[in-house]
């Protein structure tokens, strides 16, 4: 079976960890420096549950609430990776304008989304809860996770899980668009 190709967006407020979420499920490496994203895309070739995917990810510039949701966001992407840090009250607010604007942006019911709470290794600083992360997530349909890129801290699965959510949106639009049979007979 040939691989699926699947574009995904890293989306958040800046400093949250989104490039080095992506760097560290990429190449397995935690890059401490922070150097600003203009907007970088990343490919991996990865297998979920037995199905191989070429992945492209889209490690977005840091987005705040000014931000205009640029039109390439929204076309040709797969799914998202909503990131926000949990030792930051703000971008777990931004999180949320990010995620309005996508809904007008797309238009979709449903969006495959992960909503991921990074650096969980600065337990000691948490301004935002598990459970007010959990709880967003609910309200976005989405998979919730906390994670740490510095500690690689279950990172592959949170775009396992993402990839995941994208093949449960598809087959759910696959089935909505086949033909259904006719009750009609024509005699």
């Amino acid at each position: 079976m040939p691989a699926k190709q699947r574009k995904i967006a890293i989306m958040g407020f800046r400093s949250v960890g989104k490039s080095s979420l992506t760097i560290q499920f990429v190449e397995s490496l935690f890059v401490d420096s922070y150097d600003p994203t203009i907007e970088n895309t990343f490919t991996k070739t990865d297998k979920v549950r037995g199905q191989e995917y070429y992945l492209k990810l889209v490690d977005t510039a840091g987005q705040d609430e000014y931000s205009i949701f640029p039109h390439s966001y929204a076309i040709d992407i797969h799914g998202y990776c909503l990131v926000y840090s949990i030792n930051s009250l703000k971008s777990f607010e931004v999180i949320k304008i990010i995620y309005e604007k996508l809904l007008d942006m797309t238009g979709k019911v449903h969006i495959p989304i992960v909503l991921v709470g990074n650096k969980n290794d600065l337990h000691t600083e948490r301004v935002i809860t598990y459970e007010e992360g959990k709880k967003l997530a609910d309200l976005m349909k989405a998979v919730f996770m906390e994670v740490s890129a510095k500690q690689n801290s279950v990172v592959n699965k949170m775009f396992h899980n993402l990839i995941e959510q994208i093949e449960q949106v598809d087959n759910q639009l696959n089935e909505n668009h086949q033909e259904k049979p006719s009750k009609c007979t024509i005699i």
